[in-house]
């Protein structure tokens, strides 16, 4: 019994002895777990819609969701950082057809050096990443919502990618007015550049065959301080059709765009052969030789948020023994209700001289909410 006493004595000591302990572990504990959130950034895009139109001489009537982003985003430290997105989208085809679907868009480190040289904030993204041009190109025409991007709408180039990716800002950086009331993204003082290699078959798609393709785009800013808004950019491509025939998948395009407080243009000339998926080919397996161009307007409206935007693209393919060519039109108004959501009209018609192809067009309501 004595034994038994003393043992329950050096164990209630030992107990109290090491409140403090463990007060002090769960107090570590709570820290790192602030610590940790506090330094992760949640976010959302979501692209909500209610289209009436005709396709492949079928008329169609209905709401739908369009597309939806869900990012995590980790900092680490200054240099370290990592991004977690999820692309929320309808399954179109097979067995789960109608279903919601979830599926990466990002997924990659990103790490910041100082900068250096010309080079101003650059960093170095691995993982699922961005490629060079679609991200430039929507933080100038801001309407994904309404639909595709010109290259991506013809199959020439994805927004996402796995790969590693150089960007960079190119001698500093555009004055605080400029960022806040026209635009804070790429906005280097001589332009901006970004160069990368990827699977080349898209975010949404496998490898299909052990290809790589390199992707660039290069902007200057020639009139930073006369006309801070003009930027020239060319954007290449060089690698094979996402298949196991590896066709050619060569791209080419030059883009000009003007941004003010009131107005934006752009326009865009493209020049390539064969695409990411690699069907753009004759019966021999050569890839068919692409040009086309494309032109935007967005007119802003001042203190009424209401702003009109028109799009017109024209894109031909050179196939043996007749080029087909595809127009698209397409015309809109959005009126920002809040911060970066907005209300969307529009209407977008589509033409082909492919034979027996007819024309396809809508008209839309759509909401883009951002958080």
């Amino acid at each position: 019994m004595k034994t038994f006493t003393n043992l329950k004595s050096a164990l209630l000591l030992c107990l109290f002895f090491n409140i403090p302990s463990y007060a002090q572990d769960e107090t570590d504990i709570k820290n790192s777990v602030f610590e940790f959130f506090s330094t992760m950034k949640f976010s959302g895009q979501w692209f909500l819609g209610y289209q009436n139109g005709k396709s492949k001489n079928k008329n169609y009537n209905e709401f739908e969701l369009k597309r939806g982003y869900v990012t995590f985003e980790k900092t680490f430290n200054k240099s370290l950082s990592a991004r977690f997105t999820q692309d929320v989208t309808i399954d179109e085809e097979g067995d789960g057809k109608g279903d919601v679907e979830l599926r990466l868009k990002y997924i990659y480190l990103r790490y910041k050096f100082d900068s250096f040289a010309f080079f101003h904030k650059p960093f170095i993204e691995f993982g699922l990443i961005h490629r060079p041009w679609l991200e430039f190109e929507q933080k100038i025409n801001i309407y994904r919502l309404q639909g595709k991007m010109y290259l991506e709408r013809n199959n020439v180039a994805s927004s996402a990618d796995y790969g590693v990716g150089f960007f960079a800002n190119l001698g500093g950086e555009m004055d605080d007015d400029y960022k806040k009331e026209i635009n804070s993204n790429y906005a280097g003082k001589y332009g901006s550049i970004a160069i990368g290699v990827y699977n080349g078959g898209g975010y949404h798609a496998l490898e299909e065959n052990e290809n790589k393709i390199i992707e660039s785009r290069l902007t200057i800013r020639p009139l930073h301080e006369v006309v801070p808004g003009l930027q020239l950019s060319y954007f290449g491509l060089i690698g094979k059709g996402n298949n196991i025939n590896e066709p050619d998948y060569n791209s080419n395009a030059g883009f000009i765009s003007f941004e003010s407080k009131n107005l934006i243009l752009t326009g865009t000339y493209y020049s390539g052969s064969g695409n990411i998926t690699g069907t753009a080919v004759d019966a021999l397996g050569n890839s068919n030789n692409m040009t086309g161009y494309s032109i935007f307007s967005e007119i802003k409206l001042g203190a009424s948020n209401i702003n009109l935007f028109g799009r017109y693209d024209y894109f031909k393919e050179s196939r043996n023994p007749v080029d087909v060519a595809n127009k698209a039109y397409i015309i809109g108004v959005s009126y920002d209700f809040y911060k970066k959501c907005r209300l969307l009209f529009d209407f977008d018609k589509s033409e082909s001289d492919l034979p027996g192809s007819t024309d396809n067009h809508y008209f839309e309501f759509a909401v883009e909410i951002a958080y």
